[in-house]
C-alpha cells in the first residue's frame, strides 16, 4: 500500500531506503509499514523531539472471524482496515502492523486529547470500525479496542509512552472492548495491567452479590447493582421484563413498553446475544419493532427462571451500537439473572 515515495517524505524513512529494501519496510499482506520499523519511527520522532500520538488497535473477537468465515476473509479484513486507516491519516502520519490484528498508529496531526477524541470517534462511525465490511462472500461486522497516549505531554521517552498505549489498550478491554481509551493522566496514572487483570469475573460476582443482598425489594436490590453493572458492562441502563409482560428500565422510571414474543426470541434456549437484527425480525416480530422504535442496535436476552419455570426476561441493550458480546459479559447477566430467579422464588416477590 505504502509506496517509497510516501514513506520517504518521513526523513526516517529517507535515511532507511538508502540501505534497506523497500519491501523490507512493508508488512508483506497490509502493505503498511512494518513492526520493526514503525516501532523505530516512533523512536526516531521522540529522539528527534517531535510531537505525535502512539495508539495501538486491536481488532475485536478476530480469531471469530477467522474460525467462522476462514482465514482468506480474514485477511482481506486486515487489508480493508489497514487501508481505512492510512485514508484518515491522510498523509500525516504512519499504519504499521504490530502483528496478527494489531495495528499501530502514528499520528502527527492529532496530539491533543480533544483532537484525539475527534479521530476516533470518526474512526468509530463506520469509517474503520462499527460496520460490516463487505467481501465476496460475506460481511463481517467488525469492531476494535484502541489505546492511545501522546508524546510528549503524557510520556517523555518511548519505553513509557509504549507503557501507556499497552495500558490503555488492555482498560479498554476490561471495559468490554469495541471502545477506545485515550490516556488521561488523573484517571490512569494509578492503573497496572496487573490490578486490571485481577477484575474478573469472581471480582464482578462477589460485588453483585454484596450489593444485591443488602437491598429491600427486588428493583431496590437491581438498582443497587447498576453501578456495578455500568461501570463492567459499560452500558446505558438495563432493561426487564416481568410478569405484566411490559419492559421497564431499572434507571430510567417512565419506560412502560408493552413487548411479545421473547419466548420465541429465546427459542427455548436461557440466552440470546447478538447484533443481528435480522434474526431477532425473524424470530420475534414485536420485539423487534419494539427495539427499532428505541434505535436499538445490539440484544442480549436473558431468561429469569428455573427449569421450566419462567418469571421473565432481563434485557441489555444499547442504541445505535453494535456490541459484540464477550462470553464473561453474558456470564455476569446470566449470573443475575439467576440471582433474580432466586430472590423471586425465596421472597415471593414479583417482577412486575
Amino acid at each position: 500500500m505504502y509506496t517509497v515515495e510516501q514513506l520517504t517524505k518521513y526523513p526516517y524513512f529517507a535515511e532507511r531506503i538508502k540501505d534497506t529494501a523497500p519491501e523490507a519496510l512493508t508488512d508483506y499482506l497490509t502493505g503498511v509499514v512494518s513492526r520493526g520499523h514503525i516501532l523505530w519511527f516512533a523512536q526516531w520522532l521522540i529522539e528527534h523531539e517531535i510531537p505525535f500520538s502512539f495508539a495501538m488497535l486491536d481488532l475485536d473477537n478476530f480469531k471469530f472471524i477467522n474460525d467462522t468465515y476462514g482465514h482468506f476473509a480474514g485477511d482481506q479484513i486486515l487489508v480493508r482496515v489497514a487501508e481505512d486507516l492510512t485514508a484518515m491519516l491522510d498523509g500525516n502520519g504512519l499504519v504499521g502492523r504490530f502483528g496478527g490484528d494489531e495495528f499501530l498508529i502514528v499520528n502527527l496531526r492529532d496530539i491533543t486529547y480533544d483532537a484525539n477524541k475527534a479521530f476516533f470517534s470518526e474512526m468509530y462511525q463506520g469509517k474503520v470500525l462499527r460496520r460490516n465490511i463487505r467481501l465476496e462472500d460475506c460481511s463481517p461486522f467488525v469492531t476494535g479496542t484502541v489505546g492511545c497516549a501522546s508524546y510528549p505531554k503524557d510520556a517523555q521517552n518511548y519505553t513509557r509512552l509504549f507503557e501507556l498505549i499497552d495500558k490503555t489498550l488492555y482498560r479498554g478491554k476490561s471495559k468490554g472492548r469495541n471502545c477506545h481509551i485515550i490516556y488521561v493522566e488523573e484517571k490512569h496514572r494509578d492503573i497496572e495491567i496487573r490490578q486490571i487483570a485481577k477484575h474478573g469475573l469472581y471480582t464482578a460476582f462477589s460485588g453483585m452479590i454484596r450489593q444485591f443482598e443488602f437491598a429491600p425489594g427486588l428493583i431496590n436490590k437491581l438498582r443497587n447493582v447498576m453501578p456495578l453493572l455500568m461501570e463492567e458492562l459499560q452500558i446505558s441502563d438495563l432493561y426487564y421484563v416481568g410478569s405484566e409482560g411490559v419492559m421497564r428500565a431499572i434507571r430510567n422510571p417512565e419506560m412502560n413498553e408493552p413487548v411479545t414474543g421473547l419466548d420465541l426470541l429465546l427459542q427455548n434456549d436461557d440466552l440470546f446475544a447478538g447484533n443481528d437484527m435480522e434474526e431477532v425480525r425473524r424470530r420475534s416480530p414485536g420485539f423487534h419493532t419494539t427495539l427499532n422504535r428505541f434505535e436499538m442496535e445490539t440484544l442480549c436476552v436473558l431468561r429469569i427462571g428455573y427449569g421450566m419455570e419462567t418469571n421473565g426476561y432481563l434485557i441489555c441493550a444499547e442504541k445505535r451500537n453494535r456490541r459484540i458480546w464477550q462470553e464473561a459479559e453474558c456470564a455476569i447477566l446470566y449470573f443475575l439473572s439467576k440471582m433474580i430467579a432466586a430472590s423471586i422464588r425465596i421472597d415471593g416477590e414479583k417482577l412486575e
